[in-house]
């Protein structure tokens, strides 16, 4: 057994150091660089904000976040500020992760095409480490039409605005709801996306008072997040990582560092944290880094190279390998 403190937890995506793998997932909080910067002290490798647009949006009204027991409904609506007000904010949140060696990645979407690029351009103004292109969320399909990860075409056509409005390395994020979501991977890693974040929240669902007969949600539908969907990201991930090369976020259900590691043996480079932070704050972060920590030391693993993929076909693998040292 290794003494835990030789055990290297870094990992990079496109280039970008983290100092573990655990990543603050865009949705649960992110709206303010204090917030932010209390996350990363908390243990968090990188911080992810909360998915931005053009213009602000407010999002539905209350009750938008319901515990249902195996996880979280939620139909938040992608309230936020604007990209004017996050540039700003993810400029301060910059100064305050800096000395911590922990990198910022600003999530974005919009309503269309063309507007993804114009915000990923206003985004780029705050020179975050990484872009997410949030084209997933189930929660507002009824707004602004099928969700642009639906197929391949459509997701491919947002890469491509995306990536030509900025020169930082831009994350997909990827929904399950697909009929393939390996094939949605690659369409969109051919369209240029640096790397690729899945999944995204399950649905939409619904939950219903059996007393009043009323919809419990506001919104009356909202994506399922926390550990009932656990299985299907793993397999989302996994698929993922057999298709593509480049580097993978995995999220989806992560709890604990049983469920981190899980998600890395499938080849996840990185695993995103959300619903656990929700039901047990912000030391979830600091927990799941001590026990992959304190795993990999009674394996004798010093890295996470020797963790990362071990459930892959071994030619899969190797070409993840090869392309995270290239």
């Amino acid at each position: 057994m290794l003494d835990p403190a030789q055990v290297d937890l870094s990992t990079s995506i496109c280039g970008v150091r983290l100092p573990n793998p655990t990543i603050l997932a865009s949705g649960i909080l992110g709206l303010s660089a204090e917030v932010l910067g209390r996350v990363a002290r908390a243990g968090a490798g990188a911080v992810v904000t909360k998915s931005c647009s053009l213009k602000p949006r407010v999002g539905h009204p209350n009750p938008v976040v319901v515990d249902y027991g195996a996880g979280l409904i939620n139909a938040v609506g992608l309230s936020n500020p604007g990209v004017e007000a996050m540039v700003e904010e993810i400029r301060r949140a910059r100064q305050l992760l800096r000395p911590l060696g922990v990198p910022i990645i600003a999530s974005i979407f919009a309503n269309s095409v063309y507007d993804f690029g114009i915000t990923a351009r206003y985004i780029s103004e705050a020179e975050p480490d990484l872009i997410e292109a949030n084209i997933s969320c189930p929660n507002v399909e009824e707004e602004f039409g099928q969700i642009f990860s639906s197929t391949p075409y459509v997701a491919a056509q947002v890469t491509r605005r995306v990536k030509s409005a900025t020169k930082i390395p831009v994350i997909v994020k990827l929904s399950p709801n697909v009929t393939s979501i390996a094939e949605v991977a690659k369409a969109v890693v051919a369209a240029g996306a640096d790397a690729i974040s899945a999944i995204n929240t399950v649905g939409p669902g619904m939950l219903v008072d059996i007393e009043t007969g009323s919809m419990v949600l506001s919104n009356r539908v909202g994506g399922l997040s926390g550990p009932a969907v656990r299985p299907l990201a793993i397999r989302c991930v996994y698929d993922i990582c057999r298709a593509v090369s480049v580097p993978v976020i995995g999220l989806g259900g992560i709890s604990d560092s049983r469920d981190a590691i899980e998600m890395l043996t499938v080849g996840a480079d990185a695993v995103a944290i959300g619903s656990a932070i929700h039901c047990r704050g912000v030391e979830v972060f600091g927990e799941i880094v001590a026990g992959l920590r304190q795993f990999m030391a009674e394996h004798g693993w010093s890295s996470l190279d020797q963790l990362r993929g071990r459930a892959l076909p071994p030619a899969a693998a190797a070409a993840r390998r090869s392309a995270a040292h290239s």
